[in-house]
């Protein structure tokens, strides 16, 4: 199956990025090089790529789409080691950083992976196939507290306890191996009323699960605390999030880099010495336009914010 993924906001990040000719990008969720094929051609010949990504499949898909040769670098790894995989990179600085957040289109429509939950499929969710634990090795082995916790905190879900209980009882019979066998399991545990309403029931379960399984915030936080520190004076951070959890989380780590100063305001003096590292770009958050969605209905729920480097 061909790796595609149309990429979401491209003119919104160019503006952005701003990329210019010789500059240092680097492309923390390569995926199919959507993004990347277009700040490769703004920065010029004599400019450099270093693109990023878990999955195997998109790095094979991404060196094919891109053939940069001397141009590019390409790392299969986790974001949130940004500050190794940029020192085997063997870049001094960057000069524009993007993360595009998520699950790629790819991954939901290769039923295999285990990420959707329209296909009936091995309870995987791993972006990194080759290593971790799987959402089956999560719903079969975790607690049902620690389930319900992970479902209230990072699927939002407001019957997490319910569904938790669902699980723990089911596992109890036989382990729960498949997508659709979860997904039954969720409808069950949803009182028929609330599952006519707020889209898929099932969404926000596995959207937590995916998280946990990837550690998808954790990552979030330490590759950006890492960006920040690679950007050159000038240099840019874009970042596209998907949900509320990953968009507070940028905002707040955007907002702590650009206030400087943290001392008690009754102080006469500063004492801290701290001093904003970044210029917050976007006051709000740069959604798709009408069209956009229109064309790619999963750039839908894309927020966009990026920042400066001072």
């Amino acid at each position: 199956m061909a790796y595609r993924h149309t990429p979401v906001l491209p003119a919104e990040v160019l503006q952005h990025l701003n990329p210019h000719t010789g500059g240092i990008y680097v492309d923390c969720t390569l995926g199919g090089a959507g993004h990347a094929r277009r700040i490769a051609e703004a920065f010029g010949p004599d400019g450099l790529l270093v693109g990023i990504d878990r999955d195997a499949v998109a790095l094979t898909a991404a060196s094919e789409a891109l053939r940069l040769g001397r141009q590019s670098v390409l790392l299969k790894g986790d974001f949130g080691d940004l500050d190794d995989l940029l020192e085997e990179a063997g870049v001094p600085y960057v000069d524009g950083i993007l993360f595009d957040l998520g699950v790629s289109s790819p991954q939901l429509d290769v039923a295999e992976r285990g990420f959707s939950y329209q296909d009936d499929a091995p309870l995987d969710m791993r972006m990194d196939a080759s290593a971790g634990i799987t959402a089956a090795d999560v719903v079969n082995t975790y607690g049902e507290r620690e389930l319900a916790r992970i479902l209230a905190e990072y699927g939002e879900e407001r019957w997490a306890t319910r569904i938790a209980a669902f699980i723990t009882a089911a596992r109890a019979r036989r382990p729960i191996q498949t997508t659709g066998e979860l997904v039954e399991i969720i409808k069950n545990a949803i009182p028929a009323s609330a599952r006519r309403a707020g889209g898929h029931p099932a969404k926000r379960t596995f959207q937590a699960l995916r998280i946990e399984v990837n550690g998808e915030l954790d990552s979030l936080e330490r590759g950006l605390r890492a960006a920040v520190k690679w950007l050159a004076p000038g240099g840019r951070v874009v970042v596209i999030s998907y949900h509320s959890l990953e968009d507070r989380l940028v905002k707040r780590v955007f907002e702590e880099f650009a206030t400087g100063c943290t001392c008690p305001p009754d102080l006469p003096k500063c004492v801290c010495g701290a001093v904003p590292m970044l210029r917050v770009l976007t006051r709000k958050a740069v959604l798709p336009s009408a069209t956009e969605v229109e064309e790619n209905p999963r750039s839908r729920s894309a927020k966009l914010r990026a920042a400066e480097r001072v």
